[in-house]
């Protein structure tokens, strides 16, 4: 609350003083990487500007704990507070983040609380199999959520775990972030995606069989990964392989992005694909374990995004500032939480991106029945017993409408009772995996989908 002084004009120069500090030292030197297009030194330039707002966060968290604290008499100044405020959204949108946890202690089943505890079922270099494991429950659908590897932690999705663990016995891909993986564990492709997930339904293992035989787990996938997972299930299908899933629930995935092309699409055609690869492709450098690992930094990703919703960002971070001058510790906390995890970035191998910008967004190659697996072509036409389920955002302004449907146009093989389309009214890119539209609309269609095919 205000303790004096005039607000307006206070606020409106701190308003100024953040905006100044968010676009000069946050904001600008991610973009200038982006704009400028050159890969030498780019994660050297990188690693210093984020040890330099490292300890400028340190030091703006000093200053407004200072001017917070009661006993120091500045607090109670008009200035005192709106300082305060703005130094605490520089410093936490300037603070260094790493690889955030799930958290998700317990779960409501059957109107009863449980404990929920994660477990590894499997450990690669570049993923591991991660389960919440709910305490004393046994049966239910078991399902896989397939994370995107495109910048973010699998934590991204703690929201789509969260709502389906009443329902379901979840697993998630939980990938690494490619400079913590030293070079003398190889590479990652799209290839290697795909054999890992062959891999991860392999150890969730066959069900018990029911008319139809054994089957695996089923599967979501939340965007990008809807390629490699329906690459997979084709795959699988064709071997017969008893652990191919019984459904796969795709959201929002780039499956043919020649429909409604969106922004990020776009980038991707009107550049030769030797443009990626000379301009946003870096070298992890010598202070981490993946030292030398050509990759595509998370921080150029992060970047992209904010680029595309710079306007957005900018008020959030304002109405943060808002928030904690008049002392709406709920609403700025909940921002935080929001920027806590969507600016904690990881990087992805050179081979995977650029290998997905060629397959997927230049040659469009699994809609096309070009595409192929180790050599081996990828036939979606193998797919003949699997539930497809296409889900599309109305505002999605990455995949666009038409992208993600595409599947079951492609899987021509597989009758029409084992195909659905739902398209979310409303709803842009993130609120198809998490928020109250998520929660409310989406998730119940899945749960439906997936309880039709047990």
């Amino acid at each position: 609350m205000w303790r004096g002084g005039h607000p307006g004009d206070t606020i409106a120069t701190a308003a100024r003083f953040v905006r100044y500090l968010l676009v000069g030292f946050v904001l600008r030197p991610i973009i200038a990487h982006i704009t400028g297009g050159r890969k030498r030194m780019l994660y050297d330039a990188y690693e210093w500007q984020r040890s330099w707002l490292a300890s400028a966060s340190a030091m703006a968290t000093v200053g407004a704990n200072w001017l917070n604290n009661p006993s120091n008499p500045f607090a109670y100044l008009g200035g005192g507070p709106v300082m305060a405020s703005a130094l605490e959204v520089f410093a936490h949108a300037s603070a260094s983040r790493g690889k955030p946890a799930f958290a998700l202690d317990t779960t409501i089943v059957d109107g009863r609380e449980v404990a929920v505890t994660e477990e590894i079922v499997l450990q690669r270099p570049f993923g591991q199999l991660k389960r919440f494991r709910r305490e004393g429950v046994e049966g239910g659908p078991r399902l896989l959520i397939a994370a995107p590897m495109s910048g973010h932690f699998a934590t991204l999705l703690r929201g789509t775990v969260e709502r389906m663990l009443p329902f379901a016995d979840v697993y998630i891909t939980d990938w690494r972030d490619a400079k913590l993986v030293p070079l003398t564990d190889g590479q990652f492709d799209l290839d290697d995606y795909i054999d890992y997930l062959i891999s991860f339904l392999e150890a969730i293992g066959p069900d018990a069989g029911a008319g139809d035989g054994p089957r695996g787990a089923h599967m979501l996938a939340v965007c990008q990964p809807s390629v490699p997972c329906l690459a997979a299930t084709a795959l699988m299908s064709a071997d017969a392989n008893p652990c191919r899933p019984r459904t796969l629930t795709m959201m929002g995935g780039p499956i043919d992005t020649r429909e409604a092309p969106t922004a990020v699409n776009t980038l991707a055609t009107e550049r030769p694909f030797a443009w990626f690869e000379q301009n946003v492709i870096a070298t992890v450098p010598m202070l981490y374990p993946g030292a030398g690992r050509r990759v595509y930094p998370g921080f150029l990703q992060l970047g992209g995004f904010m680029t595309m919703n710079l306007g957005n960002h900018m008020m959030s971070h304002y109405e943060l500032f808002k928030h904690l001058v008049t002392g709406d510790g709920e609403s700025a906390d909940a921002t935080k939480r929001f920027y806590d995890e969507y600016r904690s970035v990881c990087d992805m191998t050179a081979e995977f991106y650029l290998q997905t910008i060629d397959t997927v967004f230049q040659t469009h190659a699994l809609p096309r029945g070009t595409m192929t697996h180790r050599g081996r072509p990828v036939d979606l036409g193998a797919i003949t017993d699997v539930g497809l389920l296409a889900i599309e955002g109305e505002r999605d302004d990455i995949s666009g409408l038409g992208q993600t449907k595409a599947a079951l146009t492609c899987a021509t093989s597989l009758p029409e009772e084992h195909k659905r389309y739902y398209m979310a009214e409303g709803v842009g890119h993130y609120g198809i995996f998490n928020g109250s539209k998520w929660r409310g609309r989406i998730a119940p269609v899945v749960e439906e989908w997936i309880t039709a095919h047990a």
